[in-house]
């Protein structure tokens, strides 16, 4: 066991052992964990000075559940003898059905199998702040250490399914009203509560119940088949394409059928199918994608300190510099926001007031937080404040000589320390900064809309940038609960950019003949929240007309021009925005195809005049997918050839936070090198031949297809890794 990884024992004058877990930093139930627990057991057994036992963590915390690299070692080999079977043989045959009775003294996290295993104990005490949940579907599995039979008998058939479907967590208080906790005390009082409890289990004075074969909470079987049908419905319509959802359910229903036992041999066995499956591998890549972003080489490597950001400027007060605010008062860090005059300061802030009261209503956040929040607040009309900020976001609309000019003036009024921030989406930041003489402090700080409830924030950093202009904004990232991904600058940065053939790609195929409500569901269907169509009827055509212009200067030899959305737009159209655009947006109900713009759309073909022999192409439904994300693909070559990112990774977690490509599948490089470089290659050849240079595969691809090499195999020349453009 390594040095820092170890289980110990101490068993005190009264008889009882205390096995404590520590496994740095959340006491993770690793395979050689799991060994200490069934060895430490084995020896509290045989012991006769040993009454009773008390497992616990060390630390603060109880255990954050099983150790998520032994799936990652799996998925790269499909070595499951690592596998521990710790349900029957520590849970069930050690642990449940001892002769010496288990305490679970909790405090901090008891997630995953950390609450599997106190679950499996005879009583659980815990202090008010500790966490109790069982996220495994996040992970494409579900609970395997018997998780499915104990959470429905201690807590009730209703609760368990929630916790487990949605995995939602809870805190100890909710769980000793639902009966899953038998007490809670304060951190001080935790191990000499759970000592005496253990010890009036052993003596007869307290119950010793086994949980497992319990029947008590579950209601007649009726009642437990009609809550898990409804169950298997929503599960149905909220996650489709997730298999373990149906799994979890199937055996949950075996175990109250069979009884609890029978449930988890049922568990066990799909667990372990679950853990080969796509959908687990591309949930655990994920995982992991998402925690390589807070490794950047020469940033955070070389010893800087993140510096305290204590005050923000935001300069602009609409949907997005709102949001940012929101974001950033949320998380206790004052914000001063810049509007030009007193009416658009007045919406800026009333804004910001009602998504502060959007998270009370919604039961995110208590009140008391709310008022504390707008209080850190203010609103100004110049930049006379500004010499007291740590760090200013410009948040104004995408107009190149506005930026400049606000750059300039920033310089001026603020501390030489202050990071000069900018949230664009598309603009070069050489050319928002060319005016300044601070290129050191211009940072990227591209947020996603709505900017308080989207997970992602892009860091886009020039050849200039300090790695400690770097650092202080991931910290901030981080701060505020976001995902900082560090790329380097180019048109549309890393997200917009990998994406922009996107849209590209259904626009052709639309005009190529195929339906436009085709194409969305076809999208849909594959895991997209909306079909491309919806999306720019929901971000407004606005938005598309101008980024669509920047894409086209950057990139023309791949870009595919229609007077489509202009055409909407001179129809009186601006999508969600106004009620019209390809749907029908009406508030209460959900959007409808609008077949009067079906006539829009036959105008727009016939300027573009490339349907071939003026008939539609006939597709299927995953050709639809293909000839619309593989180009997606192609982008995300180039950026990964031109050193936009640091690792492939980053692009996987940035398309799953940034532009919800499904979790599932693992993010957007991964979900190609499942499906192969060879097949995406060859298919956007074909379709180059006979469509344009918009499928033209990239250098980047067809090298990696001509080797059958994966995308997301490292380059071997030297990167950048801020860009070169």
């Amino acid at each position: 066991m390594a040095k820092n990884m170890r289980v110990s024992m101490d068993v005190g004058n009264d008889g009882v052992a205390v096995i404590t877990i520590s496994n740095p930093p959340v006491n993770s139930l690793a395979p050689t964990i799991i060994d200490g627990l069934m060895e430490k057991y084995t020896e509290a057994m045989r012991r006769a000075d040993v009454k009773a036992i008390v497992v616990t963590g060390e630390a603060g915390k109880f255990s954050g559940g099983f150790d998520i690299n032994v799936f990652q070692y799996i998925h790269k080999t499909g070595d499951m003898s690592v596998l521990p079977d710790v349900s029957v043989d520590l849970i069930v045959n050690t642990i449940e059905d001892a002769k010496k009775p288990s305490v679970a003294a909790i405090q901090g996290l008891a997630l995953g199998g950390g609450l599997e295993l106190a679950m499996g104990c005879h009583a659980r005490i815990a202090t008010p702040e500790a966490q109790l949940g069982l996220p495994e579907l996040t992970l494409g599995v579900i609970p395997g250490f018997g998780g499915t039979q104990r959470l429905p008998r201690l807590a009730g058939l209703t609760k368990a399914v929630e916790m487990m479907l949605l995995s939602k967590s809870i805190l100890s208080r909710e769980g000793k009203e639902l009966g899953l906790i038998d007490a809670v005390v304060n951190s001080e009082e935790l191990l000499t509560v759970s000592r005496r409890w253990a010890l009036d289990i052993a003596e007869r004075r307290r119950p010793w119940l086994s949980s497992l074969r319990r029947t008590d909470k579950l209601g007649s079987l009726s009642e437990s088949r009609e809550i898990l049908k409804v169950s298997r419905q929503r599960a149905r319509q909220t996650a489709p394409n997730m298999p373990q959802h149906q799994a979890c359910l199937d055996a949950i229903e075996e175990g109250i059928v069979f009884g609890g036992y029978a449930g988890v041999l049922k568990e066990t066995k799909l667990f372990k199918e679950l853990v080969l499956s796509s959908t687990s591998k591309g949930l655990v890549h994920v995982f992991f994608a998402r925690r390589a972003t807070s490794k950047i080489p020469n940033v955070t490597d070389i010893g800087l300190k993140p510096r305290r950001i204590q005050k923000v400027a935001v300069i602009g007060g609409g949907l997005m510099g709102s949001g940012i605010a929101t974001a950033l008062i949320l998380s206790n860090i004052s914000v001063i926001l810049k509007e030009i005059s007193s009416d658009y300061l007045k919406k800026g802030m009333q804004m910001i007031a009602a998504n502060i009261h959007g998270q009370v209503k919604k039961g995110a956040i208590a009140q008391d937080k709310a008022d504390k929040a707008l209080s850190l607040l203010e609103g100004v009309l110049d930049y006379s404040e500004f010499k007291h900020v740590d760090m200013v976001i410009e948040a104004v609309i995408e107009n190149i000589p506005l930026k400049q000019s606000i750059f300039r003036d920033i310089e001026k009024a603020c501390p030489p320390h202050c990071i000069l921030a900018t949230n664009t989406s598309t603009i070069d930041l050489n050319v928002v900064g060319e005016k300044t003489s601070s290129q050191d402090r211009i940072v990227g700080a591209h947020f996603f809309s709505p900017a308080h409830v989207m997970p992602l924030l892009e860091i886009v950093r020039t050849a200039k940038t300090s790695p400690q202009a770097i650092l202080d904004l991931m910290t901030v990232g981080k701060t505020i609960n976001k995902v900082p991904v560090v790329v380097g600058n180019c048109t549309g940065f890393a997200v917009n950019r990998t994406f922009f053939p996107y849209t590209q790609g259904a626009q052709i195929l639309l005009h190529l003949g195929v339906d436009v409500f085709r194409i969305d569901r076809a999208i849909s269907h594959f895991g997209m929240p909306m079909g491309p169509f919806q999306l720019q009827d929901l971000a407004g055509y606005g938005v598309a007309l101008a980024v669509g212009k920047e894409f086209a200067s950057a990139f023309p030899d791949r870009t595919f021009r229609s007077q489509l959305v202009q055409l909407l737009v001179e129809s009186g159209r601006n999508g969600k925005n106004n009620g019209k655009g390809y749907y029908i947006y009406k508030k209460g109900s959900k959007p409808k195809p609008d077949p009067d713009v079906l006539s829009i759309i036959e105008e727009s073909r016939r300027l573009s005049n490339i349907m071939p022999h003026g008939k539609p192409i006939s597709l299927s439904d995953q050709e639809i997918v293909e000839m619309v994300l593989f180009p997606v693909v192609n982008e995300a070559c180039r950026v990964m050839d031109e050193g936009v990112v640091v690792r492939a990774s980053d692009l996987d977690i940035s398309s799953v936070l940034g532009m919800s490509f499904p979790s599932y599948r693992g993010g957007i490089v991964f979900w190609a090198d499942s499906i192969g470089s060879s097949y995406i290659y060859t298919s956007l050849k074909k379709w180059a031949e006979a469509y344009g240079s918009f499928y033209r595969p990239s250098r980047f691809l067809e090298e990696r297809a001509m080797k059958g090499m994966p995308l997301s195999t490292p380059t071997s020349k030297p990167q950048d890794s801020r860009a070169r453009l």
